[in-house]
């Protein structure tokens, strides 16, 4: 029921629509161009309006002219603009990544060079802390991520994704 009411609203809105351009259509032109009165004018009266109307066409034509002159420029820049930024896409294209496999200890040393000795024991420079503290702390939470983690640890992932250039 909306819809078909929605439907039948715009169709009379662009029937109005309509009717408006026309009406500005013939009032544009009445104003541009009044009816000419030739009944009852002698030859040399003809001949002035003639050369009036004449006039008015090359006017008209002039302006024609420099309209057409100004958008054929405006779209030949637009072209080359446009040939421009396919130009400087083209040149900087994205190169596609590929998926590669890594330890951490690799990483490690191809970032510090062979010469380094490479050493994942990140625990050595934690400092010790009392289990009896910590005990009293832990929630359900921890010791489900402790879990976690541990699992990980005996599954020996020590493997990390990264992205390469191909």
């Amino acid at each position: 029921m909306l819809k078909s009411l929605m439907v039948a609203r715009a169709k009379e809105e662009l029937e109005q629509e309509t009717v408006d351009k026309e009406e500005e259509k013939q009032r544009y032109l009445e104003e541009k161009a009044p009816p000419l009165q030739t009944s009852g004018l002698s030859m040399t009266q003809l001949q002035d309006l003639c050369r009036e109307l004449h006039a008015k066409v090359d006017v008209v034509d002039e302006e024609r002219y420099d309209i057409e002159a100004k958008v054929m420029h405006n779209t030949r820049e637009i072209k080359d603009l446009n040939i421009k930024v396919l130009d400087l896409r083209g040149k900087f294209k994205r190169p596609a990544l590929r998926r590669v496999r890594v330890s951490a200890d690799a990483i490690l040393r191809s970032l510090l060079g062979s010469k380094h000795k490479v050493s994942m024991d990140l625990r050595a420079n934690l400092k010790s802390v009392k289990k009896e503290d910590t005990e009293k702390e832990k929630t359900v939470e921890d010791q489900h991520s402790e879990q976690r983690i541990s699992e990980w640890r005996m599954r020996g992932n020590k493997d990390i994704t990264i992205f390469t250039f191909t």
